[in-house]
């Protein structure tokens, strides 16, 4: 910033607003500058302030972490009031302040978005996700983790019009059962990213549809799913040949019995064999391991 001022009041080096704005300064130069950077450059004159604005109204990612400390409500409005050409929208955690009054209109008015990240958004409702729906048909990756608010109406409604996704987070969406997930995966098969963690109402009825209607899965989470048991673990190993990572911690009815298949394939699992288990145990309680080949 302080460097963008010394070239603009210093005549005999030029001024940075004498290059040509939608063809250098925002494609160029202004797209490699952190968010929190351009706002402070619009304190500089009302010429920059002019430009960081239609920097912003043609900005494509917006990413509140970029802003610290927390960006204010007013100001969220404000920075993106003119926006029509986002295409991916993170806004984890903003629990604080962001309800439906702030997002729905930014949503309502970019049709492109195709990624959009709401990890932590506890004051919005239903209204949202319906709004994501029918605003974005273009939408790929949806993150609504610890998101109580998304009810199976809602889901829905996003699995009716947004048939392209192929990454959704549900994690901890507890009002979510099995009936929801499986209209989602009848209607969404390109999905390669699911997971389901920390939903205590998903079981083996939804882990099967999701093997069956998604041959591109390629990650699910299924952490703390107290219902999965091994006979739906069976049906993802036959039915998934592109399964690269499962996670089913915490899942205390599935065993290595049906894991097994899946880790011969190489994939991904976050438990260990339980021998390996036994003889980490032994070493943290005994101290035996040196003498112990894990490898056997």
């Amino acid at each position: 910033a302080l460097w963008c001022l010394r070239m603009s009041l210093t005549p005999t080096r030029g001024c940075l607003l004498d290059l040509p704005w939608e063809d250098i300064l925002l494609p160029h130069i202004l797209c490699h500058l952190p968010l929190q950077q351009l706002l402070s450059l619009q304190r500089v004159s009302k010429s920059f302030q002019s430009l960081i604005q239609l920097y912003l109204a043609n900005m494509r990612c917006f990413d509140s972490s970029q802003i610290r400390p927390a960006i204010p409500r007013a100001a969220f409005v404000n920075l993106l009031k003119d926006n029509k050409v986002l295409q991916q929208l993170a806004l984890q955690n903003c629990s604080d302040w962001l309800t439906d009054c702030e997002l729905l209109p930014v949503i309502e008015q970019n049709h492109h978005l195709h990624q959009i990240q709401l990890k932590g958004c506890a004051q919005l409702s239903r209204y949202a996700l319906v709004s994501i729906s029918q605003s974005c048909p273009n939408l790929r990756q949806l993150s609504l983790a610890h998101c109580d608010w998304v009810d199976s109406l809602s889901l829905r409604s996003l699995a009716d019009h947004c048939k392209a996704l192929e990454a959704v987070d549900l994690t901890a969406c507890r009002q979510l059962k099995d009936e929801a997930i499986c209209y989602l995966v009848q209607k969404c098969s390109r999905l390669k990213s699911l997971s389901l963690a920390v939903n205590a109402n998903v079981g083996d009825v939804a882990v099967e549809e999701t093997a069956k209607c998604c041959p591109e899965l390629e990650h699910l989470d299924l952490t703390g799913c107290l219902r999965v048991k091994n006979d739906s673990i069976r049906v993802l190993a036959e039915y998934c040949p592109k399964l690269r990572s499962l996670k089913v911690k915490h899942c205390h009815n599935v065993a290595e019995s049906s894991l097994s298949v899946l880790r011969s394939r190489g994939v991904e699992l976050d438990v260990e064999p339980p021998l390996q288990r036994a003889l980490v145990l032994l070493q943290d309680v005994v101290g035996f391991a040196p003498f112990i080949n894990l490898q056997i």
